[in-house]
Protein backbone atom coordinates (compact mmCIF):
# COMPACT_ATOMS: atom_id res chain seq x y z
CA UNK A 1 0.00 0.00 0.00
CA UNK A 2 2.82 2.37 0.92
CA UNK A 3 4.60 1.53 -2.34
CA UNK A 4 1.46 2.33 -4.34
CA UNK A 5 1.17 5.73 -2.66
CA UNK A 6 4.81 6.50 -3.43
CA UNK A 7 4.32 5.71 -7.12
CA UNK A 8 1.34 8.07 -7.30
CA UNK A 9 3.07 11.01 -5.58
CA UNK A 10 4.36 13.73 -7.87
CA UNK A 11 8.12 14.23 -7.89
CA UNK A 12 7.47 17.98 -7.56
CA UNK A 13 7.44 19.79 -4.23
CA UNK A 14 4.07 21.16 -3.07
CA UNK A 15 3.30 24.55 -4.59
CA UNK A 16 3.53 26.72 -1.48
CA UNK A 17 2.73 29.80 -3.54
CA UNK A 18 -0.80 28.46 -3.98
CA UNK A 19 -1.45 28.74 -0.23
CA UNK A 20 -3.20 32.07 0.07
CA UNK A 21 -2.03 32.78 3.61
CA UNK A 22 -0.14 35.94 2.73
CA UNK A 23 -0.87 39.20 0.98
CA UNK A 24 0.54 39.10 -2.54
CA UNK A 25 1.98 42.47 -3.48
CA UNK A 26 4.07 42.53 -6.67
CA UNK A 27 6.49 39.83 -5.58
CA UNK A 28 5.21 37.31 -8.16
CA UNK A 29 4.95 39.74 -11.05
CA UNK A 30 8.59 39.29 -12.00
CA UNK A 31 9.09 36.20 -14.16
CA UNK A 32 11.92 33.98 -12.85
CA UNK A 33 15.09 34.57 -14.86
CA UNK A 34 18.61 33.13 -14.79
CA UNK A 35 21.78 34.48 -16.34
CA UNK A 36 22.90 32.48 -19.37
CA UNK A 37 26.58 32.23 -18.38
CA UNK A 38 25.94 30.26 -15.19
CA UNK A 39 23.25 28.19 -16.92
CA UNK A 40 25.86 27.09 -19.45
CA UNK A 41 28.65 26.29 -16.98
CA UNK A 42 28.57 24.21 -13.76
CA UNK A 43 29.05 27.11 -11.36
CA UNK A 44 26.81 25.69 -8.63
CA UNK A 45 27.20 22.44 -6.74
CA UNK A 46 24.54 19.74 -7.13
CA UNK A 47 25.81 17.87 -4.06
CA UNK A 48 23.53 17.58 -1.04
CA UNK A 49 26.61 17.66 1.22
CA UNK A 50 29.14 20.49 1.61
CA UNK A 51 31.25 20.55 -1.56
CA UNK A 52 34.76 21.87 -0.90
CA UNK A 53 36.44 20.89 -4.17
CA UNK A 54 38.19 23.45 -6.35
CA UNK A 55 36.81 22.91 -9.85
CA UNK A 56 37.98 24.10 -13.25
CA UNK A 57 36.08 23.67 -16.50
CA UNK A 58 37.28 24.53 -19.99
CA UNK A 59 35.29 24.87 -23.19
CA UNK A 60 37.35 25.94 -26.17
CA UNK A 61 39.15 29.14 -25.20
CA UNK A 62 36.82 29.77 -22.26
CA UNK A 63 37.52 28.61 -18.74
CA UNK A 64 35.90 28.95 -15.34
CA UNK A 65 37.46 28.03 -12.02
CA UNK A 66 35.31 27.84 -8.90
CA UNK A 67 36.86 27.96 -5.45
CA UNK A 68 34.70 27.29 -2.37
CA UNK A 69 34.91 28.85 1.05
CA UNK A 70 35.27 26.73 4.18
CA UNK A 71 31.48 26.36 4.12
CA UNK A 72 31.53 24.86 0.64
CA UNK A 73 30.48 25.88 -2.85
CA UNK A 74 27.23 27.70 -3.45
CA UNK A 75 24.58 25.14 -4.40
CA UNK A 76 21.92 24.98 -7.09
CA UNK A 77 19.36 25.82 -4.39
CA UNK A 78 21.44 28.83 -3.30
CA UNK A 79 21.08 30.03 -6.89
CA UNK A 80 17.44 30.88 -6.05
CA UNK A 81 18.72 34.08 -4.41
CA UNK A 82 20.39 35.20 -7.64
CA UNK A 83 17.37 34.20 -9.73
CA UNK A 84 15.15 36.32 -7.49
CA UNK A 85 17.46 39.35 -7.72
CA UNK A 86 17.90 39.00 -11.49
CA UNK A 87 14.14 38.67 -11.94
CA UNK A 88 13.40 41.82 -9.96
CA UNK A 89 16.04 43.80 -11.87
CA UNK A 90 14.79 42.59 -15.26
CA UNK A 91 11.19 43.47 -14.37
CA UNK A 92 12.36 46.99 -13.53
CA UNK A 93 14.36 47.31 -16.75
CA UNK A 94 11.41 46.11 -18.83
CA UNK A 95 9.32 48.83 -17.21
CA UNK A 96 12.09 51.36 -17.87
CA UNK A 97 12.74 51.85 -14.15
CA UNK A 98 16.29 52.38 -12.87
CA UNK A 99 18.12 49.41 -11.38
CA UNK A 100 21.04 49.26 -9.01
CA UNK A 101 23.80 46.73 -8.42
CA UNK A 102 22.65 46.72 -4.80
CA UNK A 103 19.32 44.96 -4.39
CA UNK A 104 17.20 45.24 -1.25
CA UNK A 105 14.24 42.97 -0.52
CA UNK A 106 12.20 41.40 2.24
CA UNK A 107 13.42 37.94 3.17
CA UNK A 108 9.82 36.70 3.38
CA UNK A 109 9.16 37.80 -0.21
CA UNK A 110 12.13 35.82 -1.50
CA UNK A 111 11.16 32.72 0.47
CA UNK A 112 7.59 32.74 -0.82
CA UNK A 113 8.51 33.62 -4.43
CA UNK A 114 11.00 30.73 -4.59
CA UNK A 115 8.58 28.23 -2.99
CA UNK A 116 10.56 27.90 0.24
CA UNK A 117 9.29 27.44 3.73
CA UNK A 118 8.85 30.55 5.86
CA UNK A 119 9.50 28.89 9.19
CA UNK A 120 12.71 29.34 11.17
CA UNK A 121 14.50 26.72 9.09
CA UNK A 122 13.71 28.64 5.90
CA UNK A 123 15.43 31.75 7.27
CA UNK A 124 18.41 29.72 8.50
CA UNK A 125 18.82 28.19 5.04
CA UNK A 126 18.66 31.64 3.45
CA UNK A 127 21.40 32.94 5.74
CA UNK A 128 23.59 29.91 4.89
CA UNK A 129 22.93 30.47 1.16
CA UNK A 130 24.07 34.09 1.43
CA UNK A 131 27.28 32.99 3.16
CA UNK A 132 28.07 30.39 0.48
CA UNK A 133 27.28 32.82 -2.34
CA UNK A 134 29.60 35.42 -0.82
CA UNK A 135 32.33 32.84 -0.16
CA UNK A 136 32.35 31.11 -3.54
CA UNK A 137 35.05 32.69 -5.71
CA UNK A 138 35.14 32.53 -9.50
CA UNK A 139 37.96 33.20 -11.93
CA UNK A 140 36.94 33.18 -15.58
CA UNK A 141 37.35 34.82 -18.96
CA UNK A 142 33.69 34.24 -19.92
CA UNK A 143 32.23 37.46 -21.25
CA UNK A 144 29.03 38.92 -19.85
CA UNK A 145 27.88 42.00 -21.71
CA UNK A 146 30.97 43.41 -23.43
CA UNK A 147 33.31 42.78 -20.52
CA UNK A 148 35.83 39.96 -20.21
CA UNK A 149 36.63 39.45 -16.54
CA UNK A 150 39.93 37.80 -15.57
CA UNK A 151 40.11 38.62 -11.88
CA UNK A 152 38.42 36.57 -9.18
CA UNK A 153 35.07 37.60 -7.76
CA UNK A 154 32.28 36.24 -5.63
CA UNK A 155 28.83 35.35 -6.90
CA UNK A 156 27.72 38.27 -4.75
CA UNK A 157 30.09 41.01 -3.61
CA UNK A 158 28.45 41.54 -0.24
CA UNK A 159 25.28 41.01 1.73
CA UNK A 160 23.79 42.72 4.72
CA UNK A 161 20.88 41.70 6.91
CA UNK A 162 19.23 45.04 7.51
CA UNK A 163 16.75 44.12 10.21
CA UNK A 164 15.98 41.07 12.28
CA UNK A 165 12.99 40.23 14.44
CA UNK A 166 13.41 39.53 18.14
CA UNK A 167 13.33 35.79 17.51
CA UNK A 168 16.31 36.09 15.16
CA UNK A 169 14.49 35.91 11.81
CA UNK A 170 15.81 38.31 9.19
CA UNK A 171 13.32 40.76 7.72
CA UNK A 172 15.22 42.75 5.11
CA UNK A 173 18.28 41.75 3.13
CA UNK A 174 20.61 43.87 1.03
CA UNK A 175 22.80 42.22 -1.63
CA UNK A 176 25.42 43.75 -3.86
CA UNK A 177 25.59 41.71 -7.05
CA UNK A 178 28.94 40.96 -8.67
CA UNK A 179 29.94 42.93 -11.77
CA UNK A 180 29.70 39.66 -13.72
CA UNK A 181 26.04 39.12 -12.82
CA UNK A 182 25.10 42.79 -13.15
CA UNK A 183 26.68 43.01 -16.61
CA UNK A 184 24.47 40.09 -17.69
CA UNK A 185 21.40 41.92 -16.36
CA UNK A 186 22.24 45.20 -18.08
CA UNK A 187 22.79 43.44 -21.41
CA UNK A 188 19.70 41.26 -20.89
CA UNK A 189 21.71 38.04 -21.21
CA UNK A 190 19.08 36.13 -19.25
CA UNK A 191 16.45 33.48 -19.91
CA UNK A 192 13.00 33.10 -18.40
CA UNK A 193 12.57 29.99 -16.26
CA UNK A 194 9.40 28.00 -15.66
CA UNK A 195 7.98 28.73 -12.20
CA UNK A 196 7.91 25.01 -11.45
CA UNK A 197 11.71 25.19 -11.42
CA UNK A 198 11.35 26.07 -7.73
CA UNK A 199 9.31 22.91 -7.15
CA UNK A 200 11.95 20.51 -8.43
CA UNK A 201 13.17 18.49 -5.45
CA UNK A 202 16.52 17.23 -6.69
CA UNK A 203 19.50 19.49 -7.44
CA UNK A 204 20.27 17.35 -10.50
CA UNK A 205 16.75 17.94 -11.86
CA UNK A 206 17.25 21.67 -11.57
CA UNK A 207 20.63 21.54 -13.27
CA UNK A 208 19.31 19.37 -16.10
CA UNK A 209 16.40 21.77 -16.63
CA UNK A 210 18.79 24.76 -16.76
CA UNK A 211 20.84 23.07 -19.46
CA UNK A 212 17.75 22.15 -21.47
CA UNK A 213 16.45 25.72 -21.16
CA UNK A 214 19.79 27.08 -22.36
CA UNK A 215 20.47 24.64 -25.21
CA UNK A 216 17.04 23.45 -26.34
CA UNK A 217 15.30 26.78 -25.85
CA UNK A 218 12.53 27.09 -28.44
CA UNK A 219 13.83 24.21 -30.58
CA UNK A 220 11.72 21.08 -30.78
CA UNK A 221 14.43 18.85 -29.32
CA UNK A 222 18.00 18.66 -28.06
CA UNK A 223 20.24 15.75 -27.20
CA UNK A 224 23.53 15.33 -25.40
CA UNK A 225 25.70 12.38 -24.47
CA UNK A 226 25.47 11.16 -20.90
CA UNK A 227 29.19 11.76 -20.42
CA UNK A 228 29.03 15.37 -21.59
CA UNK A 229 25.89 15.99 -19.54
CA UNK A 230 27.70 14.75 -16.44
CA UNK A 231 30.53 17.19 -17.10
CA UNK A 232 28.14 20.10 -17.65
CA UNK A 233 26.30 19.22 -14.44
CA UNK A 234 29.53 19.20 -12.44
CA UNK A 235 28.65 15.78 -11.01
CA UNK A 236 31.31 13.87 -9.08
CA UNK A 237 29.33 10.59 -9.22
CA UNK A 238 30.66 7.56 -11.02
CA UNK A 239 29.42 7.13 -14.58
CA UNK A 240 27.28 4.19 -13.47
CA UNK A 241 25.68 6.14 -10.63
CA UNK A 242 25.08 9.21 -12.80
CA UNK A 243 23.38 7.01 -15.41
CA UNK A 244 21.12 5.57 -12.68
CA UNK A 245 20.20 9.04 -11.41
CA UNK A 246 19.35 10.36 -14.88
CA UNK A 247 17.39 7.21 -15.72
CA UNK A 248 15.33 7.66 -12.57
CA UNK A 249 14.53 11.28 -13.49
CA UNK A 250 13.56 10.19 -17.02
CA UNK A 251 11.26 7.45 -15.69
CA UNK A 252 9.60 9.79 -13.24
CA UNK A 253 9.11 12.35 -16.00
CA UNK A 254 7.55 9.69 -18.21
CA UNK A 255 5.14 8.79 -15.40
CA UNK A 256 4.34 12.31 -14.15
CA UNK A 257 5.52 14.81 -16.79
CA UNK A 258 6.97 16.83 -13.94
CA UNK A 259 10.01 18.32 -15.68
CA UNK A 260 9.13 21.88 -16.76
CA UNK A 261 8.98 22.70 -20.48
CA UNK A 262 11.02 19.68 -21.66
CA UNK A 263 10.33 15.94 -21.57
CA UNK A 264 13.43 13.90 -20.71
CA UNK A 265 14.41 10.41 -21.83
CA UNK A 266 17.59 8.34 -21.83
CA UNK A 267 18.44 5.95 -24.66
CA UNK A 268 21.81 4.30 -25.32
CA UNK A 269 23.62 6.82 -23.12
CA UNK A 270 22.11 9.75 -25.01
CA UNK A 271 19.89 12.12 -23.05
CA UNK A 272 17.13 13.59 -25.19
CA UNK A 273 14.91 16.58 -24.46
CA UNK A 274 11.63 17.19 -26.27
CA UNK A 275 10.13 20.65 -26.09
CA UNK A 276 6.61 20.35 -24.70
CA UNK A 277 5.68 23.66 -26.34
CA UNK A 278 6.15 22.40 -29.88
CA UNK A 279 3.10 20.12 -29.94
CA UNK A 280 1.40 20.66 -33.26
CA UNK A 281 -1.67 22.90 -32.82
CA UNK A 282 -4.58 22.71 -35.21
CA UNK A 283 -4.09 24.90 -38.30
CA UNK A 284 -4.91 28.57 -37.82
CA UNK A 285 -5.21 31.45 -40.28
CA UNK A 286 -1.92 33.34 -40.73
CA UNK A 287 -3.13 36.34 -38.70
CA UNK A 288 -3.99 34.11 -35.73
CA UNK A 289 -0.91 31.93 -36.12
CA UNK A 290 1.28 35.02 -35.79
CA UNK A 291 0.00 35.74 -32.27
CA UNK A 292 2.78 35.37 -29.72
CA UNK A 293 1.91 35.09 -26.06
CA UNK A 294 4.02 36.60 -23.32
CA UNK A 295 5.72 33.93 -21.13
CA UNK A 296 3.76 35.21 -18.14
CA UNK A 297 0.50 34.37 -19.94
CA UNK A 298 1.27 30.67 -19.52
CA UNK A 299 1.84 31.09 -15.78
CA UNK A 300 -1.42 33.03 -15.30
CA UNK A 301 -3.33 30.52 -17.42
CA UNK A 302 -2.10 27.67 -15.20
CA UNK A 303 -3.58 29.46 -12.21
CA UNK A 304 -7.07 29.65 -13.75
CA UNK A 305 -6.99 26.15 -15.31
CA UNK A 306 -5.06 23.98 -12.80
CA UNK A 307 -4.23 20.47 -13.95
CA UNK A 308 -4.57 21.17 -17.67
CA UNK A 309 -1.69 21.10 -20.16
CA UNK A 310 -1.54 24.77 -20.97
CA UNK A 311 -0.05 24.24 -24.43
CA UNK A 312 -2.91 21.94 -25.38
CA UNK A 313 -5.30 24.69 -24.25
CA UNK A 314 -3.38 27.17 -26.39
CA UNK A 315 -4.00 24.94 -29.40
CA UNK A 316 -7.71 24.70 -28.52
CA UNK A 317 -7.87 28.50 -28.14
CA UNK A 318 -6.30 29.12 -31.52
CA UNK A 319 -8.55 26.52 -33.15
CA UNK A 320 -11.62 28.07 -31.53
CA UNK A 321 -10.71 31.52 -32.89
CA UNK A 322 -10.15 30.01 -36.34
CA UNK A 323 -13.54 28.25 -36.27
CA UNK A 324 -15.23 31.50 -35.17
CA UNK A 325 -13.34 33.33 -37.96
CA UNK A 326 -12.30 35.77 -35.28
CA UNK A 327 -9.90 38.65 -35.80
CA UNK A 328 -6.76 38.62 -33.64
CA UNK A 329 -7.65 39.94 -30.16
CA UNK A 330 -6.32 43.33 -29.15
CA UNK A 331 -4.98 41.83 -25.93
CA UNK A 332 -3.98 38.21 -26.68
CA UNK A 333 -2.84 37.51 -23.11
CA UNK A 334 -6.13 38.63 -21.58
CA UNK A 335 -8.14 36.72 -24.21
CA UNK A 336 -6.14 33.51 -23.71
CA UNK A 337 -6.45 33.62 -19.91
CA UNK A 338 -10.19 34.27 -20.23
CA UNK A 339 -10.53 31.24 -22.54
CA UNK A 340 -8.63 29.04 -20.07
CA UNK A 341 -10.75 30.24 -17.16
CA UNK A 342 -13.96 29.44 -19.06
CA UNK A 343 -12.54 26.06 -20.11
CA UNK A 344 -11.88 25.13 -16.48
CA UNK A 345 -15.27 26.41 -15.31
CA UNK A 346 -17.10 24.20 -17.79
CA UNK A 347 -14.88 21.10 -17.63
CA UNK A 348 -13.17 21.16 -14.25
CA UNK A 349 -9.93 19.28 -13.72
CA UNK A 350 -8.84 16.78 -16.39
Amino acid sequence: MVGDNTKQRSPLLPDRMQQADFFVCDVFDAAPKGDMASMEHPIFSISTKPDCRIRRYESGSNFVEITPSMKGLATVHDRDVLIYCISQCMAALNEERPVSQTVRFKAYDLLTATNRGTDGRGYEQLRAALERLKGTAITTNIITGDMEVFDGFGLIDAFRIVRETRDGRMQEVEIRLSDWVFNAIQHKEVLTLHRDYFRLRKPLERRIYELARKHCGQKSEWKISLQKLQSKCGSSSTEKEFRRLVQKIAREDQAHGHMPDYAVRLENDMVMFANRRTQEPKPSPPALASIRLDPEAYHDARQVAPGWDIYVLEGEWRSWMAEMESDPPRNPTKAFIGFCRKWFETRGRP
